[in-house]
């Protein structure tokens, strides 16, 4: 299962990207409006720093809309990914896209049938948001593992790209049922590493080196 990043802050990247762990990067609107500054140099330097796919994400609503900004965006690099929404106006920019030989993040998906329409077309990547529909009492990993059985019935080559992820929970899940990739806050990823026994017998080590040393 790959790991994406889900930020658009440069230190977390380089961070993340140095432990050996970085796969790609997913942005949006809201990510970028953090960063301030201006929008379109903080995507030419992520593109450059990341060596995988980087998500960038229209804001239009129309067809003609996404298609122009889907040319836009992909002028930052050859490894951007285009996000476009799952509403209708976008399955229609994700078809021209498909056929133009542009990568699509189709992003904003709640449920199986969405993401079929999507692999239908040809997405790249279907990014279904589990942590919000956990939030409304819905399981969103049911839905992902549904989503597994479908794209495997027909074969579509999109590939499954859970997203909103809340905790190192999401991750085990979507490694079990078989996600191709999971895109993580940074502090979710620095919480995988993290186990209370883990800091317990690392700090018993030490301490049984250090009265051996001192023993000596």
């Amino acid at each position: 299962m790959q790991f994406f990043l889900d930020t658009a802050n440069l230190d977390q990247i380089r961070e993340v990207k140095e432990l050996g762990l970085l796969d790609g990067v997913t942005t949006n609107p809201t990510l970028m409006s953090r960063e301030g500054g201006d929008w379109r140099e903080q995507a030419a330097l992520i593109c450059e720093l990341v060596d995988g796919p980087v998500s960038l994400e229209v804001i239009g609503t129309t067809r003609e809309e996404m298609i122009k900004e889907a040319k836009d965006l992909v002028s930052f690099g050859d490894n951007v990914v285009v996000k476009i929404p799952m509403i209708a106006e976008g399955l229609k920019a994700l078809r021209e896209l498909t056929e133009r030989g542009i990568k699509t993040n189709v992003t904003l998906v709640f449920s199986p049938a969405q993401a079929l329409l999507a692999g239908k077309l040809g997405a790249t990547y279907v990014s279904p948001f589990v942590g919000r529909l956990d939030g409304l009492s819905h399981s969103g990993m049911e839905g992902v593992d549904q989503m597994r059985t479908i794209f495997d019935n027909y074969a579509f080559e999109t590939k499954i790209l859970v997203a909103s992820v809340r905790h190192p929970m999401h991750v085990l899940e979507s490694g079990l049922i078989g996600a191709d990739v999971i895109t993580l806050p940074y502090a979710t990823i620095m919480q995988l590493m993290q186990h209370p026994l883990t800091d317990k017998g690392l700090a018993a080590f030490l301490a049984d080196w250090e009265a051996f040393q001192e023993g000596k």
